[in-house]
């Protein structure tokens, strides 16, 4: 049989996982005890595992995640009033962005708030829902130049199509007057349509008076609070406890 023809067309139609299994099948020795069903099975479930893996990888990409997080990595070992329970059923198949529900992770600086964010929407990404991380303090900064360049509309719709939109540092200053109406535009469009996750050294009680105006506020507030999973954090700074083990990654885990 001759391979380098029908490899050469596999790769010409990117079909790398069929081409893959295909040169394993020509080398290996038990390949001749197979029947035709199940090398086309081989070949194809190879195929689908390579498509699956570059999706992915595509999502994870255009997540643009702050840090190299996962759920699995999250340390339920700190004393910082972590709800195991709470986070491991929300890690479970995404189902909260299923059902276009929101996460708010509050507590003060360094106790990992960035990361269970970052790893909740890599699992989602894992699970086949787009995401996309952003500061804060850079999406108003982006949302501001669109405005300049009469791009607004068209990024506020680019937002409302992800399915998980992370805002990191979320209501540590207070808003200015444009910032909360561009922000109540966002949930507005997110609302039972898709999911956010907030990060915030500010208790959930604070963010009304750190919004301003009070009608906006209460719009916002009651787009995202009513289908939202809290998760309290505590505790001292994970990052001062790292700083004394040089053996460990610098980067504060989950």
């Amino acid at each position: 049989m001759l391979h380098q023809p029908t490899l050469e067309k596999l790769e010409a139609m990117r079909l790398h996982g069929m081409a893959q299994a295909w040169r394993e099948l020509a080398k290996s020795d038990q390949a001749g005890e197979l029947s035709f069903e199940e090398r086309m099975a081989l070949l194809v479930d190879r195929q689908f595992a390579w498509r699956e893996n570059e999706a992915f990888a595509a999502r994870l990409r255009r997540a643009k995640l702050r840090a190299n997080a996962c759920v699995e990595d999250i340390d339920y070992r700190a004393a910082r009033g972590l709800d195991k329970t709470l986070l491991r059923s929300l890690a479970a198949a995404s189902a909260w962005v299923e059902k276009h529900e929101n996460v708010f992770v509050c507590g003060p600086t360094g106790v990992g708030k960035s990361f269970l964010a970052c790893a909740l929407a890599q699992k989602a990404c894992r699970d086949g829902y787009s995401a996309y991380y952003t500061r804060a303090a850079a999406l108003f900064r982006d949302l501001a130049l669109a405005r300049a360049d009469g791009s607004l509309r068209n990024m506020l719709l680019r937002l409302s199509r992800i399915d998980v939109l992370v805002v990191d540092d979320w209501a540590m200053t207070p808003l200015s007057e444009v910032e909360a109406r561009d922000f109540w535009e966002i949930c507005e469009d997110r609302c039972q349509a898709r999911s956010l996750v907030l990060t915030s050294q500010m208790p959930v009680a604070k963010w009304h008076s750190q919004i301003g105006d009070s009608t906006v506020a209460e719009g916002i507030l009651d787009r995202i609070i009513h289908r939202a999973h809290r998760i309290e954090l505590k505790g001292d700074s994970m990052r001062k406890s790292l700083s004394k083990q040089p053996d460990r990654q610098s980067s504060a885990p989950g």
